[in-house]
């Protein structure tokens, strides 16, 4: 099949690109402009206990003050606050308000209870319409307040900076913008270059970024069209990894492609049947390899939080043009350029290289499979054993910028200067279930059992009562940052004795940022064990239909299991042990589910597609193995290497959660290369012998006749 979509392309070169042009244009002018969403409790399903508790309030107490920003205040000496700073802070407060800025509703005043115990720091709490915070346009607001706070202090000893939700999604889309951007940069140029090095042609290293272009237009179009359709959520994230998967992903196929060119030019070929052989070569192994990688993303559908369902489905769609993109658009432009253009000013491209060194490690996986097959999985198991160490953490916002943005240093100082839970209180709501008003006598022991548990700073003095009397409002402090992992377990803890301490006749819940952390840590929990068996058993069916075995499935996804549990553990080493971080962000191992395992997989079918190749030729299986090892080889570490370099490049972005993806798909993404496919999938089947490709191995397939222009197709071979 694939023989006779490369004869269609290259016959019809000039109308396939025309066909791409025309179908990026149209889509990007109609297609609907991608927002991001920030606000983490709207990813959580409705019935989780976070959101049942929002519910409620916003039922019982629907003017409750909930505070979208802080302007915070504090001496450029570092002294307590005086007379002339309080009147300073009142003309800051009033100003604002007489700004009307846009989406802001009320500033509070600066009272005794908003001042630190030291007297040195004070705050204002800025309240916005209801979620007009996690809105893109509230940028704005909170920027015209951070300028017009600083200019009504100028001239004063004060200090005055803006925290809180809308000054960090200020400063997380600011940072966010950059980061893509460096991102965006440091990946051209990392193809480029290593393009440049492996051909030695300015115009190979050009054409995977141009193309990429292209397409890429035509996939954030339709990706727009299904977030509009299926109303599914957006993170600030997407971007920058999409920017990854496009480059990182369209240049793996295009080297997959490319080196199979290549290498039917060397056979003999013209330039128009080097090129329909190799898309009927690759066009399988890039087709599966797309496939399972779409399928991995696609059954993040299956998770409960929102930004994995928009997540997963956007980069499938990325992924799956970028493989209609890499057998028709590519092999169209190729078809056109004559080989001495293309592969200018290198001469190279002529002579079949030796590939020594891949010749070397070839033999090495022949004569030892065993040996090798030992050493390379015992250094997946050693780094899968430091896993255990793993920790999430939840403080996306502190995550995703540097500590020195605004907010994030409004938010250390606060910290030090009131109590660590005071930044995000927690709330439990207690309701009689009859709609009968509450027994107030019930109320002060009921707050005291609040008080009691481990972790809570103190339950405010008196709850606050719905006007029918049948709600109260119990706001908790706890004694550790609303984000981290001891308030989540207080949260834990509090949950059980305000359910357990209910009076009857009431149910009880608990909400607030921590117990939406702490649903979020449930929901992960569940989509773990859901998303990943049924992402591993789809894609062993997709190793199946293409290797037509029952038995080498098996040990691939063993394989890219360990791979995964490897980057867990490497990734927690570096980051919790030598760089002394708390945790790791709560969703990275999500991610480096989606690109080790899903991509990760490309290198693995690509290599025992050229083992399947060599042993349809009637080589045993420990020559097939060394010959896979020394042609695929090259391609493999070229690919590898490439897609390493483009997510490592995140580690230019400047914050903590862009680092830690960057280097633990990277290193996730080497071991898959260079670990799993050089080493432990080629030695492993060497080691079983035809017994990998039951119930084919009796008689493996072989490949349908190589094509030329001015022929028909041959009938079917062995199958």
């Amino acid at each position: 099949m694939f023989h006779r979509i490369g004869q269609f392309v290259v016959k019809r070169a000039w109308w396939v690109i025309l066909a791409w042009i025309v179908a990026a244009v149209a889509i990007v002018a109609t297609a609907p402009k991608l927002t991001a969403q920030s606000d983490a409790s709207d990813f959580l399903p409705r019935h989780y206990e976070s959101i049942r508790a929002a519910e409620v309030q916003q039922q019982a107490f629907p003017a409750n003050f909930t505070p979208s920003a802080t302007v915070f205040f504090e001496r450029t000496d570092g002294a307590p606050l005086d007379e002339a700073d309080k009147a300073t802070m009142a003309k800051v407060v009033k100003g604002l308000t007489d700004k009307k800025v846009k989406f802001v509703e009320q500033l509070t005043p600066v009272t005794a209870e908003t001042t630190s115990k030291d007297g040195k720091y004070a705050f204002s709490m800025v309240g916005m319409e209801k979620g007009a915070a996690y809105k893109p346009e509230a940028g704005d607001s909170a920027k015209e307040l951070r300028e017009e706070a600083k200019k009504l202090a100028e001239g004063s000893a004060l200090k005055v900076q803006l925290g809180g939700k809308a000054a960090e999604n200020l400063d997380q889309k600011d940072s966010g913008e950059l980061a893509n951007l460096l991102i965006g940069v440091g990946t051209i140029v990392i193809i480029m270059l290593t393009l440049g090095i492996i051909f030695r042609s300015p115009i190979i290293a050009l054409l995977p970024v141009i193309s990429v272009f292209v397409y890429s237009m035509v996939a954030n179009g339709l990706i727009g069209y299904a977030v509009k359709a299926f109303g599914l959520k957006a993170d600030n994230s997407v971007s920058a990894i999409l920017i990854i998967v496009l480059f990182g992903v369209g240049t793996d196929y295009f080297l997959f492609l490319m080196f199979r060119y290549r290498e039917r030019l060397r056979a003999g070929d013209n330039r128009k049947d080097a090129v329909a052989n190799a898309v009927g070569r690759v066009g399988e192994a890039i087709t599966s390899a797309a496939g399972a990688v779409i399928v991995a993303f696609s059954v993040l559908l299956l998770s409960s939080l929102g930004m994995f369902k928009a997540m997963g489905p956007s980069l499938a769609i990325a992924v799956a043009v970028t493989a209609i993109a890499s057998v028709t658009l590519v092999p169209a432009i190729l078809s056109l350029i004559p080989e001495k253009v293309l592969f200018w000013p290198s001469k190279a491209w002529q002579n079949e290289p030796k590939n020594a060194r891949f010749a070397v490690l070839g033999e090495t996986v022949k004569r030892r499979p065993l040996m090798v097959a030992l050493v390379s999985g015992g250094l997946l198991l050693a780094f899968s054993a430091a896993a255990f160490g793993y920790k999430g953490t939840f403080d996306l916002a502190a995550g995703s910028m540097p500590k020195t943005k605004e907010s994030m240093v409004v938010q250390d100082t606060w910290m030090k200067a009131f109590s660590a839970g005071a930044a995000d209180p927690s709330h439990v709501y207690l309701t009689a279930k009859d709609g009968a008003k509450l027994d107030l006598a019930s109320l002060e022991s009921y707050a005291a059992a609040l008080g009691h548990v481990g972790g809570v700073d103190h339950v405010g003095a008196k709850p606050k009562l719905s006007q029918d009397g049948a709600t109260a409002d119990f706001t908790v402090m706890l004694k550790d940052g609303p984000s981290t992992n001891k308030a989540i377990d207080t949260v834990t803890d509090l949950r059980e004795v305000a359910h357990a301490s209910a009076p009857a006749g009431t149910e009880a819940l608990v909400g607030g940022q921590t117990s939406v952390c702490k649903d979020i840590n449930t929901a992960m929990a569940r989509d773990y064990s859901l998303v990943f068996p049924i992402a591993a058993l789809l894609i062993m069916v997709i190793l199946g239909l293409l290797l037509r075995s029952a038995v080498a499935p098996w040990y691939l996804m063993v394989a890219v299991g360990l791979g995964f549990t490897a980057t867990i553990g490497a990734t927690s080493l570096m980051f919790q042990h030598v760089q002394g971080e708390s945790g790791l962000m709560f969703m990275l191992p999500m991610l480096i589910y989606l690109f080790v395992v899903a991509i990760g997989t490309d290198y693995n079918i690509l290599m025992i597609a050229r083992l399947r190749e060599e042993a349809a030729e009637g080589h045993s299986p420990r020559e097939a193995a060394a010959l896979a090892v020394k042609h695929g080889g090259p391609t493999v570490a070229a690919a590898g290497f490439i897609l390493a370099g483009t997510f490592g490049t995140m580690l230019l972005a400047g914050n903590i959660f862009f680092s830690e993806i960057g280097f633990s798909v990277a290193f996730g993404i080497i071991v898959s290369a260079f670990v799993m496919s050089m080493f432990f999938t080629p030695a492993l089947t060497a080691l079983l012998g035809k017994r990998a490709w039951w119930p084919g191995h009796a008689a493996l397939p072989g490949h349908e006749a190589e094509l030329s222009l001015d022929k028909q197709p041959e009938p079917a071979g062995r199958h």
